[in-house]
């Protein structure tokens, strides 16, 4: 698929093997070329407004930078841009030390203003550092856990217990009927917004199935002809979005859970003519509503 979703893409070079030398720290903080990813929380240093927003990317100059001494708050990104990229974590608890045009935000209502490559970059980030805060202590014996392979495992020195990052797979469903797509809305959404719809896959279960089961328990229709569209990381908080495109067999949707409010079928018309408001544009479910509205 061209272009990549929103997230997705070639934007870092990972070079997985430099995570397993026991000095990438050290070298990372001697090479004055070396830039930082700085996050507080949830939330990400940026820099400007508007239309010039950008990720705020700090030198080994820079005297937050310098001021960090633990070495567990820093993690090694790859190369982004042919620059060493650490990821940089600030104690929360920390005052907000920012310069002019600095601020912390959240990426989710940022996504679309930033540039590809910086979006892509900050939900990387964002991944993994939603990930470390969460894994603290080992879930087999209790002990805390330190950092391994420059910051992308966590270990147990008491029982030998390994910890590597987690995401969870979900997938997201245009469904149609000839000229009709199925959408469905959440109670807590923005009056009149409709989506695509999606699901966390369940042990034991094939992307397909869960395509199957999802669509059934949520709108009681019954799927075929199933075939994958495109992925996006999605890392709010750890999700892998697998797009698909189904046919569904032709009846009146029934709601079977507590996961919709409403499910309908719309025309490409409808949807054009702006009966429904549809999801964010960073989303992969517009993306698979508007390649289904481009096909006729």
């Amino acid at each position: 698929m061209s272009p990549e979703n929103l997230f997705a893409g070639g934007y870092l070079d990972r070079r997985a093997d430099a995570r397993l030398k026991s000095d990438w720290l050290e070298e990372a903080r001697a090479d004055p070329d070396t830039v930082y990813v700085v996050m507080r929380g949830s939330t990400a240093l940026m820099r400007g407004s508007g239309a010039q927003l950008s990720l705020a990317l700090l030198s080994a100059a820079d005297e937050r930078v310098r001021s960090v001494a633990d070495p567990d708050r820093m993690l090694l990104l790859g190369w982004y841009r042919e620059h060493r990229c650490l990821l940089l974590e600030l104690p929360e608890d920390l005052p907000q030390a920012v310069a002019e045009e600095e601020a912390f935000a959240e990426l989710r209502p940022l996504a679309s203003q930033l540039p590809a490559q910086d979006a892509g970059l900050l939900a990387y980030a964002r991944a993994l550092s939603l990930w470390r805060s969460t894994h603290r202590f080992c879930s087999r014996c209790g002990h805390t856990l330190h950092a391994e392979r420059a910051g992308h495992a966590r270990a147990c020195r008491a029982c030998g217990y390994q910890s590597f990052p987690r995401i969870d797979p979900a997938i997201i469903v245009l469904v149609q009927n000839g000229d009709r797509a199925l959408l469905g809305r959440q109670a807590g959404w923005p009056q009149g917004r409709y989506s695509t719809i999606a699901g966390f896959v369940e042990p034991g279960e094939s992307l397909e199935d869960a395509v199957r089961r999802e669509v059934a328990e949520e709108t009681g229709i019954a799927v075929n002809a199933i075939r994958y569209h495109s992925s996006q990381p999605w890392p709010f908080p750890a999700s892998l979005m697998l797009g698909f495109r189904a046919q569904g067999v032709w009846a009146p949707p029934q709601l079977h859970d507590a996961e919709l409010e409403d499910a309908r079928w719309f025309t490409r018309d409808q949807i054009r003519n702006g009966a429904v408001l549809l999801p964010p544009p960073e989303s992969i479910s517009r993306r698979l509503i508007h390649t289904w509205l481009g096909e006729a």
